[in-house]
């Protein structure tokens, strides 16, 4: 058989040009790949291509400068814009200035401050801004700022404050008697702590040591930030026409190294709230972990099923649904608690004992933390106690009707604009939209000029706005606004070209990815540097 093909090739390549043979192999085998790569990735065929073509020209010395010039100026234009007015600290005093006088220059720096976002428009941020309760929050804080929930004998009462909040969270989440959890410095360690309870329980349970954990596309970046720090491959999942994860395609991506899959409620981008129920059948049928992030609704959307008005709406996300077996939600949004906590949740200790740290060799001491940090800011927690014990059900309740109710008139209005399409169907606080014929990020940008700050999204390209108790009475101003944003727009195309909405534009339709990663890297340099 060998034999007759050799035949037969040299036959039909007889008298062929050798190097017309390597180029028009190398130009099939290079095909061939792109179109392995384009086949896996959403972007399409052309895409790849592009982006393939980007990552060969940015090999020219030339290329390289462009693209270093442009970033740079990214990050100046940025900085220029981060500039504060005031005397500027580059090295410790040699005489301090005193408590009065500094306390004097911060609160004129805190006036300052709210003039950016002191007029209750900001999507999401702000989720209160009750005068008297930041004040209550802050003194609080300040009984106990001077606390160590790591030195458990010095601050026991910060021990009891952390376990009444994670029981109360447990209790709003329908937790079951075995219910665990673990309070950490936001949403993020909270989705960390997860997965890295999820990965070393697959480890030492089932030998797991090409732990694989499936998401939707949809859901918030901690999980490619976990997934990156603990070594895990992560599956993203395309969403269904729901503007859900598509749950079918959930299971088929299921291996014998899947240690969990995730679900939202709702997602940040959109603000929906995937089917949890079946992702529950699904992960129990295959006995692996489901993990619920509801750090952006989860002291919201319990109290709106518990609204006679909303009965039914609703689909349950919690404990109550069969197979999630960790949830997590941040206090310090709905939970209207200052800023640096949130909860994680587990099903029971077997899986929250895989979270934590512990050196029993040290020689400074036996050592364990159950999160992240060692040392913890006990009177952040002290402040979360004291916010859930002091507004109560009452307060969430009327604060979640509120809030339901301004985000209803807004999602009706943002419906009557015929350039834009709400993206999905939202059921509870954010609402995002889309426009096929207008520049969303130039409607960011006259929005901002009218005092709103949206959130902007790409794939699709969109804004959000996530609905707080300081949107309340401001919903038809909103919609007023926004309409007028559009139609500034559709009288005046090439406004706002220059920016920070149209540099935003431009970086979403980059097919080199490696470029965007650059552009951020000098924004976020740019915000830790002087």
């Amino acid at each position: 058989m060998d034999n007759k093909l050799r035949v037969y090739i040299n036959q039909r390549m007889k008298g062929s040009d050798p190097y017309s043979v390597i180029l028009r192999t190398v130009a099939s085998l290079l095909a061939l790949y792109l179109f392995g790569k384009a086949y896996k990735n959403a972007r399409g065929v052309r895409q790849t291509i592009l982006r393939y073509l980007i990552q060969l020209a940015r090999k020219i010395p030339a290329v390289q400068s462009k693209v270093k010039a442009e970033t740079d100026k990214v990050a100046l234009d940025m900085k220029k814009g981060l500039v504060v007015p005031g005397e500027a600290f580059h090295v410790i005093p040699s005489r301090g200035l005193g408590h009065d006088e500094v306390l004097r220059r911060m609160r004129e720096m805190k006036v300052y401050d709210e003039s950016k976002y002191g007029g209750g428009k900001m999507s999401g941020c702000i989720y209160l801004g009750d005068d008297a309760h930041t004040a209550f929050a802050n003194e609080a804080y300040s009984l106990f700022s001077i606390s160590n929930p790591l030195h458990t004998d010095a601050f026991p009462n910060v021990r009891k404050f952390e376990t009444e909040v994670i029981k109360m969270t447990l209790s709003m989440m329908h937790g079951p008697d075995t219910g665990c959890g673990a309070m950490t410095s936001g949403g993020t360690e909270s989705i960390l702590m997860a997965v890295k309870a999820y990965r070393d329980f697959a480890r030492d349970k089932k030998g797991i040591k090409s732990p694989e954990l499936i998401v939707p596309i949809t859901v918030h970046a901690a999980f490619d930030k976990a997934c990156y720090y603990f070594n895990i491959k992560l599956i993203h999942i395309a969403l269904s026409s729901t503007m859900q994860v598509d749950v079918r395609k959930v299971e088929q991506a299921i291996t014998k190294n899947t240690i969990a899959i995730v679900g939202s409620a709702p997602n940040f981008p959109h603000g929906m709230i995937d089917d949890i129920q079946a992702l529950g059948k699904i992960a129990k049928r295959h006995k692996i972990g489901l993990h619920v992030d509801a750090c952006l609704g989860g002291f919201l959307l319990p109290w709106v099923l518990e609204l006679p008005e909303y009965q039914g709406q609703l689909p349950f996300f919690d404990f109550r649904v069969e197979g999630v077996t960790s949830m997590s939600a941040d206090t310090h949004k709905y939970g209207y608690t200052p800023k640096g906590t949130s909860v994680v949740l587990f099903h029971n200790s077997d899986l929250r004992n895989y979270m934590f740290f512990t050196a029993p060799d040290w020689t400074g001491g036996i050592y364990g933390s159950p999160t992240m940090a060692g040392s913890r800011p006990g009177g952040l927690i002290a402040a979360a106690w004291g916010s859930l014990v002091s507004l109560g059900r009452d307060s969430y309740l009327h604060y979640a009707r509120e809030i339901m109710t301004t985000s209803r008139v807004m999602l009706q209005g943002i419906k009557t604009i015929p350039e834009l399409n709400v993206i999905g169907n939202p059921l509870a606080m954010v609402i995002a939209f889309e426009s096929k014929s207008v520049d969303v990020f130039k409607i960011n940008a006259a929005m901002k000029k009218r005092g709103w700050h949206l959130s902007s999204l790409q794939n699709p390209n969109g804004l959000h706005i996530c609905v707080t108790v300081k949107h309340v009475g401001k919903e038809h101003e909103f919609i007023a606004d926004l309409k007028g944003s559009v139609q500034e727009i559709i009288d005046n195309p090439n406004a706002y070209k220059n920016s920070s909405a149209a540099m935003y534009g431009m970086a979403t339709a980059i097919p080199d990815r490696s470029i965007v990663k650059e552009i951020i890297s000098g924004a976020l340099s740019t915000m830790l540097d002087v």
